[in-house]
């Protein structure tokens, strides 16, 4: 090797200790949260019906409501779901995109070959033809000297973790909703049963007036109103089934099917899941842990962060190294003579001098960009927080609401048996009767509503507390 290219190593050497030192823009700190020891509506609930223990592993939920269809569809889901897989491409293409910045830390180098034949003209040459062969390798390399293509990379591994998350968000939320619209289904089930009953019920009321009427012991009047309430009555089931139908259609599309493909599983009429007494919903740190709606926000602020990098190092020189190496002849067969080697290096450096502020401005656009995930992150917490406390409101006064309008149905009920005792036996008049079946009605819908709502909201708890996935089993894996 000649004196200039050990001179060009020298240079190259010196360049790539350089290159471990420096690197710009600021390094990603975690986010701090300002947290309370425990959950506010927990301790102010007047029944309580959650424990601030340990929540436990939550990633299978929908088992704890013993429900074996309702496991089989969410099961099913995490198979056949659009919108799950919709995720897996984008986790597929984040972690593409990594393996793109991270081969910009490395040369990258091209074989090449070609074959010319060329013949001067005989008036202003010598009219000769003239044969050249080449083969060789070039290779170019830009060195990382401030650390851009670090924080590429850095910022990209973030996105890939934040992509990670964001799949495990759909599936959180994809078991939630094929729960919701399950119970949902079985609870217009239940009201449709509840509708159907006090029609038969009313048409029997609407029996014993007419045969009274025709005995002349009342007027068509009660005959009228009897008939008024049974229609009325009879109106509210094509509207329940209805909404049973779009119930099972959003199931349907939930597991990417067709509309109606449900149908028949979901055909006989199922009873609601079982609320348990008590639920363990541990303390907020665990539930941001758990999260993974929080942990794609935190890894989309680290994301935009280390780009804040990759924006202040285009502002700093480019240094790039280049070469080549090969063998040129006239003949193809004069390729391997040690004569017909051929090399060269290059090394370079660009600049930006003079751009009116643009590059400046990029920095403090992505620096823009960034405050703009920190607010979506701290966002994000406080969303999280409120879930839990709602769910815990929602899932205390549902029960104390169910539980009240359990004793009242039960006392309308009686109170409408004992009317229509009396109302044969000619005590009271037809209107007491009315009142009362249409409370029986009125409240026994109200409560199948009621006991669907602590279901539903005994599932949205669930979904607060990140239940769905484990991240205990994520941190075991190997990072994407």
């Amino acid at each position: 090797m000649n004196i200039p290219h050990l001179r060009y190593l020298a240079v190259v050497t010196a360049t790539l200790g350089l290159t471990a030192c420096v690197t710009v823009g600021p390094d990603y700190k975690p986010a701090a949260t300002d947290l309370s020891a425990g959950w506010n509506r927990l301790d102010q609930a007047a029944r309580p019906v959650a424990t601030a223990t340990e929540t436990g592993d939550l990633s299978q939920w929908w088992q704890r409501l013993n429900d074996p269809l309702l496991t089989g569809l969410v099961e099913e889901a995490f198979q056949t779901s659009l919108d799950l897989r919709s995720a897996q491409a984008r986790l597929r293409e984040a972690r593409a995109r990594r393996s793109v910045a991270t081969a910009d830390r490395f040369p990258s180098v091209t074989a090449s070959g070609s074959a010319s034949r060329s013949r001067s003209s005989e008036d202003t040459g010598s009219g000769n033809t003239n044969n050249l062969f080449s083969v060789g390798f070039d290779a170019s390399w830009e060195l990382d000297l401030f650390g851009g293509i670090r924080r590429s990379v850095e910022a990209a591994t973030a996105d890939l973790e934040s992509s990670a998350a964001s799949l495990q968000e759909t599936r959180v939320s994809l078991a939630a909703e094929v729960a919701l619209n399950y119970v949902e289904v079985r609870s217009l089930q239940s009201r449709l049963g509840i509708a159907r009953a006090n029609l038969a019920s009313q048409t029997e009321t609407l029996q014993l007036t007419d045969w009274r009427a025709q005995a002349g012991l009342v007027n068509s009047q009660d005959v009228e109103q009897a008939r008024s309430l049974r229609e009325q009555t009879r109106a509210q089931v094509p509207s329940l089934e209805t909404s049973l139908a779009e119930a099972e259609h959003r199931l349907d599309i939930l597991l990417g099917k067709v509309p109606g493909t449900l149908h028949q599983r979901l055909a006989a009429a199922g009873s609601l899941p079982v609320v348990p007494d008590r639920v363990a919903v541990g303390i907020p740190a665990d539930t941001l842990r758990q999260r993974p709606d929080v942990r794609a926000a935190e890894q989309t602020l680290a994301a935009e962060t280390a780009r804040v990098g990759v924006a202040e190092a285009a502002r700093y020189p480019t240094f790039t190294l280049s070469g080549s190496i090969g063998l040129e002849a006239l003949t193809v067969g004069a390729l391997g003579n040690s004569g017909s080697a051929a090399s060269s290096l290059f090394a370079g450096i660009t600049a930006p001098v003079f751009n009116a502020g643009r590059l400046r401005n990029q920095v403090e656009i992505q620096d823009a960009v960034r405050e703009q995930a920190q607010v979506a992150y701290e966002q994000t917490v406080l969303n999280a927080l409120q879930d839990v406390e709602n769910g815990l409101v929602a899932l205390a006064r549902t029960r104390e609401r169910g539980e009240a309008l359990a004793s009242a149905a039960e006392s309308a009920r009686n109170a409408s048996i004992l009317a229509r005792q009396r109302y044969g036996a000619g005590l009271i008049d037809f209107q007491s009767v009315l009142d009362t079946e249409r409370s029986v009605l009125t409240i026994e819908d109200s409560l199948a509503s009621t006991r669907a709502d602590g279901v539903l909201a005994l599932i949205r708890l669930y979904k607060a507390l990140g239940g769905g996935w484990s991240p205990r089993a994520e941190a075991g894996k190997e990072t994407p």
